[in-house]
Formats: C-alpha cells, sequence, structure tokens
C-alpha cells in the first residue's frame, strides 16, 4: 500500500471542501455590500447573523467527529453491520438536535440577538436561516459516516453542490426577488437540504450494497451508545474551550488602546485560517486512517499513517511560512481597500505583528494532525483534557504579559496555545504508544 496516496486521497477532497467554506463567504459579503442604499448596515447586519450560526454550527460539529472515529474503526474491522448502526446513530443524533433547534429557536434567537446586539435585519435574516440549521446538523453526521469509510470525495462534491447552489440563489433571491439578505438565507435553506438529499442519493450509489439491515435493538444498544455520547460530550467541552479561546481574542483585540489592532488581529487571524484550511485536511485523513488501521488491527499501517500524516503537516507549516515570508503584504492587501484612508496605516500595524503570523505554522503542526489522530482512535477525554490545559495557559500567559507587552502578549497566548495542544496529546499518549497498543487491545 502507497501510504502517501492512501493520506493524499483522503486529504486533498478534504482540502478542497474547506476552501469552498470562505469562497461562500466573500461571495455572501459582496451581495451583501451591493444590494440596498446601505451597504455598511447590510454587511453589518450580514455578519453578525453569520456569527450567530457559526457559533450555533461549530458546537454542534461534534457529531461529524464522534462519529468518523466509531466508523472508522467498525470499517477497518470489516463489521459493516456496525457501520450502518453509526450511520443510523449519526442520523438520530443530529435529527434530534435539528428538531430541538427549531423548537427553541425563539428564546436561542432573542437572546443571541440581544447578546450581539443585532437589528431587524438581522432579525429577519436569522428566523429565515434557522430553517437550514437541521440540514446541517444532519451534514455533520453524513460528513463524519462518510469520511470514517475512507470517502472524502463524496463530502467534496456536496460541499460544492451546496456552494454553488448557494450562490446562484443568493444572487437570485437578492437581487431578481429583491429580498437582500434575507434571500441569502433562505438560500442557504435550500443549498443545505439539497446537500441532504445528494449526500442520501450518493449514499444508496456508493454504499448500498455495503449497508446491512437496520437492527434497532443494535443501534439503541446501551453500550455502543454510551460509548457514543462519552466522545460527544468530551468534543463538546473541547469545543467550548476553542470558542472561548477565539472569542476572547476578538473581545481582548476590541479593548486595546490602539482601534486599529482589533481590525489588524482579525486579518492576522483571517491568514492563520488559510493555514487551517489546508492542515484540517490532513487531519481528516489522520482520522480516517487511524481507525481503519485500529479496527484492522495493523500495526505496521498505522504506524506509517500517523507518521506519514505528521510529517505532511510538517510540510504544509513549512509551505506557509514560506508564504508568509515571501508575501505577507500581498496577503494583507486582499483584505484591506487601498482607496480608504486608513489602508496604509493598517498595512504598516499589520507589519509590526506579522513575525507571529510566520511563526504560528511552525507552533500549528502538530495540533490538527494530533487531533485526528485522537478522533481516529477515539481517545477523546485525551484532546479534551489537553484543550483544558491550553486554554488555562492561554489565559494565564495573556494576563501575565499583557500590562509588559500589550498586543504581543494576545499573539504570544494564541500561539503558545497552539503549541501545547499538540505537544500534550503527543506525551500524553506516551509518545503515541498508548494508540498503537489499541492495535492488540
Amino acid at each position: 500500500m502507497n501510504m502517501n496516496r492512501e493520506i493524499l486521497r483522503i486529504a486533498l477532497p478534504n482540502i478542497v471542501s474547506n476552501i469552498t467554506v470562505p469562497l461562500m463567504g466573500i461571495v455572501s459579503t459582496a451581495i451583501a455590500g451591493h444590494w440596498g442604499t446601505d451597504s455598511a448596515a447590510t454587511i453589518g447586519a450580514l455578519a453578525i447573523g453569520v456569527s450567530i450560526f457559526n457559533f450555533i454550527y461549530w458546537n454542534c460539529s461534534f457529531v461529524r467527529m464522534g462519529t468518523s472515529g466509531l466508523t472508522a474503526q467498525a470499517f477497518g474491522a470489516g463489521d459493516y453491520a456496525e457501520c450502518t448502526n453509526m450511520l443510523c446513530r449519526a442520523m438520530a443524533v443530529a435529527g434530534v438536535m435539528g428538531v430541538v433547534m427549531l423548537v427553541l429557536q425563539y428564546p436561542v434567537g432573542e437572546l443571541a440577538l440581544w447578546a450581539m446586539n443585532g437589528s431587524q435585519m438581522t432579525r429577519d435574516y436569522y428566523f429565515a436561516r434557522i430553517w437550514a440549521v437541521p440540514a446541517g446538523i444532519l451534514l455533520f453526521g453524513f460528513n463524519g459516516w462518510f469520511t470514517g469509510m475512507q470517502n472524502a470525495v463524496i463530502p467534496m462534491a456536496t460541499a460544492i453542490t451546496v456552494n454553488v447552489i448557494h450562490v446562484a440563489l443568493s444572487l437570485w433571491f437578492a437581487f431578481g426577488l429583491d429580498m437582500g439578505i434575507v434571500g441569502i438565507a433562505y438560500a442557504s435553506v435550500a443549498a443545505q437540504w439539497t446537500g441532504v438529499a445528494l449526500s442520501a442519493l450518493l449514499l444508496r450509489v456508493r454504499f448500498g450494497h455495503l449497508l446491512t439491515a437496520v437492527e434497532w435493538s443494535k443501534v439503541f444498544d446501551l453500550q455502543p451508545l454510551r460509548t457514543f455520547f462519552t466522545i460527544n460530550r468530551d468534543i463538546i467541552l473541547r469545543t467550548l474551550c476553542i470558542v472561548a479561546v477565539y472569542t476572547f481574542f476578538t473581545g481582548a483585540s476590541a479593548r486595546m488602546e490602539n482601534q486599529a489592532l482589533l481590525a489588524v488581529n482579525t486579518l492576522l487571524l483571517q491568514l492563520f485560517t488559510l493555514f487551517s484550511y489546508m492542515n484540517d485536511g490532513f487531519a481528516f485523513a489522520a482520522e480516517a486512517l487511524t481507525g481503519r488501521f485500529i479496527g484492522a488491527c495493523d500495526l505496521k499501517a498505522l504506524r506509517r499513517s500517523t507518521t506519514g500524516c505528521i510529517l505532511w503537516g510538517i510540510a504544509v507549516s513549512a509551505l506557509f511560512v514560506g508564504i508568509y515570508l515571501i508575501g505577507w503584504r500581498q496577503l494583507v492587501g486582499l483584505f484591506v481597500d487601498g482607496a480608504r484612508d486608513d489602508a496604509a496605516e493598517i498595512v504598516e500595524l499589520a507589519g509590526r505583528y506579522i513575525g507571529w503570523i510566520i511563526i504560528i505554522p511552525i507552533a500549528s503542526a502538530m495540533p490538527f494532525i494530533m487531533d485526528g489522530i485522537m478522533i481516529g482512535s477515539t481517545r477523546s477525554r485525551i484532546m479534551r483534557d489537553s484543550m483544558f490545559w491550553s486554554t488555562a495557559a492561554y489565559f494565564a500567559i495573556f494576563y501575565a504579559g499583557e500590562p509588559l507587552i500589550g498586543n504581543n502578549a494576545l499573539w504570544l497566548a494564541f500561539t503558545l496555545y497552539m503549541f501545547l495542544r499538540g505537544v500534550l496529546q503527543y506525551f500524553m499518549t506516551h509518545r503515541l504508544r498508548d494508540i498503537y497498543t489499541q492495535v492488540n487491545g
């Protein structure tokens, strides 16, 4: 088996899928900016609405991660009945969560709109797009299951289809029907449910021959359900830490004496996000292959896959260090309107902190890949505990350093937070030896 080919077979489609996410956001923002007479108000309303749904989806993403590792292990063991059971469990959990979100849409929406000072335009957007949430959660379940089944092409095809439909319908609804950002919201509803239908169709076409008759007593058997929910509980707690770190990063930036630092920090964080989309593709490969080879009890292939994914993560990090060293001004220019009066100030201020963006890919070479290995090996407790310690270090470093070095303390805290996530997981598994013993366990 050519391990590099196996890694790239899963990683590359996931990278393409990841890239579609910011592209859809860019198009939506451009539509909002060109609709109506007050572009700033429309863009602001859309940004708040999108933030609310990002928070919802981020906290529901455990459905994908909790499904992926368990499915991959069953697939590696050739237990297709358990693969079918995992699909049913994922769909059942996703369906219940979707219904709960619809039932609670008013109290959740009113609280979020109050907390973020949303306008009436944002309110209209929220109550239109909320009908896409059940579909979005179902897609988490589908994509986690497909990843566990070693198939990254179906999630890629679905992501591309969803985003193409979203863009086309957004243009039609916003301008053709003059619905503004509410049209963008309804476009999301139509696109997400189309994605669910397409996933179900491709599931039948590609995996219909492997799916066994559903034995509901086994689907809802307490032991596998307990394992599934324990993993998901740990992932939820981990996700809350991530949300706390990123939310605090934005809030701390806004409280800095120089108000331009909020824009600069947000912009530089976008550059980090470009790197994370690339490395996440190899993290997905790590979770799929780790689970598969543990299930197959293939220690040699497991070692080769974990080593290969880590090396690919390091290679991507080195690539982005070079990109940021050579082309950071050009990248910053993509996010800054050169015609604005403060453009030169923002670029100059970004230059003072660009060193952190050059360092972060090095510090972040391990955590994404280690997350994938932990998901594939269902070591969710280690993911959770390492995140707790890293988050605690993040806040401690910031509060200790902020009076001395200001904004640099925020970046130092974030960089070490990323570094610690990977290092702690590596050593908490005794340099991955605990993962390898699962093959014999």
